[in-house]
């Protein structure tokens, strides 16, 4: 499995996003260095739970499409007179 990861753009967003959180429901002031040490170690500890859970999920949606395709490809086949 490949690594997690996220651009600059994006982990940065994340960061913030942390740090607002833990001031307005923790009351608790997340420096950037704490926040980038979080943000690795969910990615790391818990981000693959979460990424597992999105490939199950994708992998359900495509049994459903290929199930419909099969449905539709039985519904056209012709009778063989062999």
């Amino acid at each position: 499995m490949s690594e997690i990861s996220f651009t600059q753009k994006q982990r940065q967003e994340i960061i913030d996003a942390l740090q607002r959180y833990f001031e307005d429901e923790l009351e608790f002031d997340l420096g950037q260095f704490d926040a980038d040490f979080l943000l690795d170690f969910i990615t790391k500890k818990i981000g693959p739970a979460f990424y597992n859970q999105g490939i199950r999920d994708a992998q359900q949606v495509l049994d459903l499409k290929l199930a419909d395709i099969n449905d539709e490809l039985y519904q056209i086949e012709k009778d063989d007179m062999v």
